[in-house]
């Protein structure tokens, strides 16, 4: 799968996964945080998206300290996937 279509499905799962439905994968920008200023996103959120990767994807992240660099935006989220899917 392309890296520009591996990011729209991406936005797609995050709007499914946390229920956010004022938001489209339009409204969704690459390089914006997914916390704070930027989607918005909490601790919450946080462990839900682990639990996303883990499903869709294969990857477990067990180090909180391994979470908070993969989680940062979506371009970051998507090379990761990249790299140690195993779906």
């Amino acid at each position: 799968m392309e890296s520009n279509e591996l990011k729209l499905q991406l936005k797609k799962q995050i709007i499914q996964f946390l229920n956010l439905l004022d938001v489209s994968p339009e409204n969704i920008k690459d390089d914006a945080p997914l916390f704070g200023e930027g989607l918005g996103l909490d601790s919450i959120d946080s462990i839900e998206l682990l639990v996303l990767l883990k499903r869709e994807y294969g990857i477990d992240i067990k180090d909180p300290k391994e979470g908070r660099k993969v989680l940062v935006d979506i371009n970051t989220m998507v090379a990761y996937i990249e790299k140690n899917r195993t779906k």
